[in-house]
């Protein structure tokens, strides 16, 4: 009798997470989520996105801290997982900049845990989450995989810039096939509340101002949650080998000669703020009252994904046009908040 696959999904509760486990569900697909749910955020947003994730018979959730060594042990002793989807992160650049240790004890910590039980339980491929955020000072456009990444201007970034590093390590060590993905400005149904999207659609409502961020001179490549989510599924089915033509003389920070590999996942149309707030207020029929601001420390002006090496290798590219994904995260909005599920 050949045993079901089991998939890990690290930080189930999250925006991302959430949308990639109901998926996999969706295929019955047997899922074990871990979230600690903590209080970044709206606990009672992350426990109604848990719900639905319940309500599949093939669901198993663990609420437990990714740092914990002793419980990612067990965790790992007690399921023979195939795919490990890590996304369990301490999220968010300007948080970085308040409390600096919750990204240390998380994006670090965490990570090697993850790490440990992958190579102690030999699995077959593990799939994390990086950020836009590693390209940093970069300014050459659009941002390719194949670029050095060795100036971040957050903690936030410099965090998952070790990941990446730590999983290469793990790659070349332990011939752990690793693949690192480099999400840009994920947003869509159930988002988070510090992201644009929520904190504009709020303020909106509410007839508050928003902060407009460098005096509205900012590019997003937005990218919506299914696109991201469908990259995930395509990328976790193929495990990476180690790339042949790979040289010491003439390193390629985007393959190896280990089995590693690092994606962009983004919607390769970089928007204007403004736009982006035009988009939105024409989705709520509702003018937004602007602030101009000057530039957030830690951000970056513009952000555009080079995704010619995803497209290559598992023929895809996100399509989700930013009115209509803006549009179907208003229609969450509405009618999450009015039906007041807590």
């Amino acid at each position: 009798m050949t045993l079901e696959k089991i998939v890990l999904v690290t930080g189930c509760a999250g925006f991302i997470g959430f949308h990639l486990a109901l998926r996999l569900l969706g295929e019955a697909r047997r899922v074990v989520g871990i979230d600690n749910v903590n209080e970044y955020y709206d606990v009672n947003l992350k426990w109604n996105r848990l719900k639905q994730l319940q309500d599949f018979p093939k669901f198993e959730f663990h609420q437990l801290h990714i740092q914990d060594r002793r419980q990612i042990e067990t965790l790992f002793a007690r399921y023979d997982f195939d795919v490990v989807v890590h996304l369990a992160a301490q999220a968010g650049v300007r948080y970085s900049l308040i409390n600096p240790y919750a990204y240390v004890e998380s994006n670090l910590a965490g990570f090697i845990s993850i790490l440990e039980g992958c190579r102690q339980q030999l699995v077959s491929h593990l799939v994390f989450a990086s950020s836009s955020s590693v390209y940093g000072a970069n300014t050459g456009m659009p941002f390719s995989v194949h670029q050095n990444v060795d100036h971040p201007v957050s903690l936030y970034a410099a965090t998952k810039k070790a990941n990446e590093l730590m999983a290469h390590t793990y790659a070349h060590l332990y011939r752990l096939p690793c693949t690192g993905l480099r999400f840009f400005t994920v947003y869509g149904p159930w988002g988070r509340p510090d992201m644009a999207a929520f904190l504009f659609t709020r303020a909106i409502l509410a007839r508050e101002p928003i902060q407009v961020f460098n005096y509205g001179a900012m590019k997003r490549d937005f990218t919506y949650i299914d696109d991201i989510v469908e990259g995930i599924r395509r990328v976790m089915a193929v495990a990476p080998i180690p790339n042949p033509e790979w040289t010491g003389d003439a390193p390629d920070p985007g393959t190896s000669s280990a089995p590693y590999r690092i994606y962009n996942i983004g919607n390769n149309q970089p928007v204007s703020l403004m736009d982006f707030i035009k988009t939105l207020e024409n989705c709520l029929g509702v003018e937004a009252i602007k602030e101009m601001a000057a530039m957030q420390p830690g951000d970056v002006p513009e952000t555009y994904a080079d995704i010619a090496d995803l497209t290559r290798d598992f023929g895809f590219s996100p399509k989700t046009p930013l009115a209509v994904g803006l549009a179907r995260f208003v229609e969450w909005y509405r009618q999450y908040y009015v039906e007041e599920w807590v």
